[in-house]
C-alpha cells in the first residue's frame, strides 16, 4: 500500500541563487548547489559563500533541504582549502548545508573529522555499483549513496533489500547522461588539459569525431556513412517520468534531477512536473497513470537531447545514441522570472530578446500555465521600448493581466 510508503523526496539542481529559488518554488523538496571550489561543475555560475548561505536559509525558510556537492577527485593541494571550507560551512550555524555530497574518501575523512553534525551523501563519481560499497559507505558515517548512473531497476531493488533500512538510495532519473563510466571521464583532460574529474569537463562527449589513418594525415574519414560526420559519445537525456511506480517499488528514496548549468525555465518545468506526477501516483495512481502522456509532453518543453531510459530497464544501445548532430531541442526560449511590479508593470530581467505583440506563456509554480499577450515595454527609467533586444536587462512590462513574483515567462519557439 501506498500509505506505507514514503514519498520519495525530489532533488532539484541550482547553479546560482535565482534558480535556487525558483526550485524550492516550483516544488523540490531539496535543492542541491556548489560553490566556486571542489565541486564537478566549475563552468557553473555556482554560489559565494554569502549567496550560499543566502539559498540555504531560502530553502530552510520554506522547510526545504540543501545539499552542497563537494565531489571533486582531490590531489594532495586541495585537501587543507576543503578543510578550511568545511570550518566555513560549519560557521553558517543553522543555515548550514544539510548534507555534503562527496565521492573522494580523503575528503569523507576530512568530513567525518570537520563536520560530524552535516550529513555525509556518497556521490555517483564514488562507483557505488553493488550493496557491499553501500554497506561499506553506512559503517563509515555516509547516510546516503548516489547509485551508478549504470543501474537498472532490478539491480537497485536488491540493493535495497540488502543494505540498512535506514541507509538511504538516491538516483537520477532525469537530465544529461554522461558518457563515462559514473561520470569518471578522461577525453576532456586528454584533449584540452581540463579535468573533468576536477569540475571543468568541456563535454568533449558532445562533439563531432572522424577518424584519420596513420599514412594519410589530413583525410578526415566519417566514421559512418553520414557525410555530416558523427557524434559517436553523444547520449540522449534520461527521462523516467512515466516510470515512478516502477522507481519508487525499487525503493529509491530521493529522485534526482541533473543541470546545475540549466536556466529557471529548465528547473521551473522540471520541478513542478515531477512534483505533481509524484503526488498524483501517491494520490491516486490511477490519476497518474491517465496522466502520464500529458507528464511526458510537459517535460519535453524544457531544453532537451530528446530522452532514453538510459540502464533502468536494459543496457543501452545505439537507439539511445544521437549520432547526427549536439544540439538540444529547444521548445521553448525562456524570457524572464517576475521579481516584482511598479507602477502596474511588472519587472524582469530580460534573457532572451521579446517584443510588444507577441504572444507568451506564464507559467507558474501551482502548475497553471496561461497563455497571454505582452502590451508594453519599458526600461527602468520609464521609457517605452518596442522590443528588449539587450540581455539581462532589467524592463517592465504590461502583460495584460495579474502576475505573482516567480512567475515565469516563456515564448514558443
Amino acid at each position: 500500500m501506498l500509505n506505507d510508503i514514503k514519498k520519495p523526496e525530489l532533488l532539484i539542481p541550482a547553479g546560482n541563487l535565482e534558480t535556487l529559488k525558483t526550485a524550492i518554488i516550483y516544488g523540490a523538496d531539496a535543492v542541491y548547489i556548489g560553490g566556486d571550489l571542489y565541486g564537478l561543475r566549475a563552468k557553473a555560475k555556482n554560489f559565494s559563500m554569502e549567496d550560499m548561505k543566502k539559498g540555504i536559509a531560502f530553502a530552510h525558510s520554506y522547510g526545504k533541504k540543501a545539499y552542497v556537492t563537494a565531489n571533486i577527485t582531490a590531489h594532495n593541494q586541495d585537501l587543507e582549502g576543503i578543510r578550511k571550507y568545511f570550518k566555513e560551512l560549519k560557521a553558517f550555524g543553522e543555515d548550514r548545508p544539510d548534507a555534503l555530497i562527496i565521492s573522494d574518501p580523503g575528503v569523507f575523512s576530512i568530513a567525518m573529522e570537520e563536520v560530524p553534525e552535516i550529513e555525509a551523501h556518497i556521490s555517483t563519481q564514488a562507483n557505488n555499483t553493488n550493496y557491499e560499497t553501500y554497506r561499506f559507505w553506512h559503517k563509515l558515517g555516509a547516510t546516503r549513496v548516489v547509485s551508478a548512473r549504470e543501474l537498472s531497476l532490478k539491480e537497485l531493488g536488491e540493493l535495497r533489500s540488502k543494505i540498512p533500512a535506514e541507509m538511504e538510495i538516491e538516483t537520477f532519473v532525469h537530465g544529461a547522461m554522461c558518457i563515462a563510466y559514473s561520470g569518471r571521464c578522461l577525453l576532456s583532460n586528454y584533449f584540452t588539459g581540463r579535468d573533468a574529474n576536477l569540475g571543468a569537463c568541456t563535454h568533449s562527449c558532445r562533439w563531432k569525431y572522424h577518424i584519420v589513418e596513420e599514412t594519410r594525415p589530413g583525410e578526415y574519414m566519417p566514421i559512418e556513412e553520414n557525410e555530416r560526420g558523427t557524434y559517436i559519445f553523444n547520449s540522449k537525456d534520461l527521462c523516467m517520468i512515466q516510470y515512478i511506480p516502477e522507481l519508487v517499488k525499487a525503493g529509491i528514496n530521493s529522485f534526482k534531477v541533473e543541470g546545475r548549468m540549466k536556466t529557471a525555465l529548465y528547473v521551473a518545468t522540471v520541478a513542478r512536473t515531477y512534483r505533481k506526477a509524484i503526488d498524483d501516483f501517491f494520490e491516486d495512481p490511477m490519476r497518474y497513470e491517465v496522466n502520464k502522456s500529458q507528464y511526458l509532453e510537459e517535460v519535453r518543453k524544457g531544453v532537451n537531447r530528446q530522452f532514453t531510459t538510459g540502464f533502468f530497464f536494459d543496457k543501452p544501445t545505439q537507439e539511445d545514441q544521437i549520432y547526427d548532430h549536439n544540439t538540444y531541442e529547444k521548445a521553448y526560449s525562456y524570457l524572464g522570472t517576475i521579481a516584482s511590479v511598479k507602477d502596474g508593470l511588472y519587472e524582469l530581467e530580460q534573457k532572451n530578446k521579446f517584443c510588444v505583440g507577441d504572444t507568451v506563456e506564464v507559467i507558474k509554480p501551482n502548475g497553471e500555465t496561461i497563455e497571454t499577450m505582452v502590451r508594453r515595454i519599458t526600461d527602468n527609467r520609464g521609457v517605452e521600448m518596442e522590443s528588449c533586444p539587450h540581455p539581462l536587462q532589467i524592463i517592465y512590462v504590461d502583460f495584460g493581466m495579474k502576475l505573482d513574483a516567480y512567475d515565469i515567462i516563456r515564448r514558443k519557439e
